[in-house]
């Protein structure tokens, strides 16, 4: 570990030991400013740290989001400006961004491994929608709230899965495969499956749903594709830019929605934080055991876990705000992205080790 590195770790062991003071004592005037520079020195830190600096975008993450619970203000509104109406064309953006980094070549996986793409498609489109409704029913949340933990379920992977695959050393040609069918699926899979399964809770518009994910995702998909095959190459710099542009996006997206749904997330945050871990967690666990039980390898058994419990949750954001409830529906996607994230990094690290181990 480098010098600075050791050193903003140190901070961060400092910042936390005055976080406790303050909370022992109750002198809370400052703690959110402590909160969002012990995560900044913290995220900083660990980027040192060749184990750990996967997490450090993770990290800032949470920052962003104390940063947008205490000051919610921040977040919500600058000057006659709703914030909120940037959250589209970030999603845009970044959906601009994956396609750059896609070609045609990606999907010949469907023809080189046609059960494994098969297999990962009913588990990314059955999985995590009938869990998601499951523990919807059950929490009692909110009517629209639990419909949010659905709308997560009903949503396809995203870029993600794909860095988890890579760094578990599971079958990423499969991962890239996955994600990009499974988004262009999305469009007509997502909204069936929420009129089916969340009509009850929200009214379910499926022709305006399937209008937001195509305009959200599928046209900028098209532009990235043409963009990569007539442009590649000639504009290096996009290719440096985009996953820094897409993480920004995805920051601002998360704390926008934090602030929007404060006063909810306050309410009910622990309650909401479990059920989207389990929901997460049941993806992994039936995502493996699911291929493993119809014959696919080890390798291709982790790609689908990841795809299946990573989803697209900024998408599941768009489509909360192009419905008009980003302050309820948009909450459990704001929660799963950062978790989903650290469950992910944990899980892959677990499985390159048992992998390495198994080497040696």
């Amino acid at each position: 570990m480098k010098k600075h590195g050791r050193l903003l770790l140190g901070i961060s062991a400092v910042l936390m030991a005055v976080i406790l003071g303050c909370l022992l004592f109750q002198f809370t005037q400052y703690l959110g400013v402590l909160l969002i520079l012990f995560f900044l020195s913290l995220a900083l830190g660990v980027r040192s740290h060749r184990f750990f600096r996967g997490f450090s975008f993770t990290i800032l993450i949470f920052a962003a989001v104390v940063a947008s619970l205490y000051y919610p203000q921040l977040f919500t509104r600058i000057g006659n400006f709703d914030l909120k109406n940037l959250i589209v064309p970030l999603l845009m953006i970044i959906m601009f961004g994956m396609g750059t980094s896609m070609s045609l070549k990606d999907f010949y996986g469907v023809i080189k491994m046609p059960k494994g793409v098969l297999v990962g498609v009913i588990c990314q489109f059955s999985i995590m929608p009938l869990v998601g409704t499951g523990l919807a029913y059950i929490s009692g949340f909110p009517p629209e709230i639990a419909a949010g933990i659905i709308l997560v379920g009903c949503s396809p992977s995203g870029l993600a899965s794909n860095v988890m695959s890579y760094i578990a050393g599971a079958n990423l040609a499969l991962s890239l495969t996955l994600t990009a069918v499974a988004t262009l699926l999305a469009p007509l899979f997502t909204p069936f499956l929420m009129k089916l399964l969340a009509d009850q809770l929200v009214p379910i518009d499926f022709l305006g749903m399937l209008w937001s994910i195509f305009k959200i995702v599928i046209l900028p998909i098209l532009l990235g594709l043409a963009f990569n095959r007539f442009a590649h190459g000639k504009f290096p710099w996009l290719d440096k830019a985009m996953p820094i542009v897409s993480m920004a996006g995805i920051t601002i997206i998360i704390t926008i929605i934090t602030a929007a749904g404060r006063d909810s997330l306050l309410t009910i945050g622990l309650a909401l934080i479990l059920v989207v871990l389990i929901h997460n967690m049941c993806g992994y666990l039936f995502g493996y055991w699911g291929s493993r039980l119809v014959g696919l390898d080890k390798k291709s058994a982790r790609t689908i876990a990841f795809e299946v419990g990573m989803q697209n949750a900024g998408l599941a954001s768009g489509i909360a705000l192009e419905m008009g409830r980003v302050a309820t529906m948009g909450l459990a996607p704001a929660v799963f992205g950062p978790f989903m994230n650290i469950t992910g990094s944990s899980l892959a690290t677990w499985w390159r080790t048992k992998s390495e181990e198994q080497k040696e």
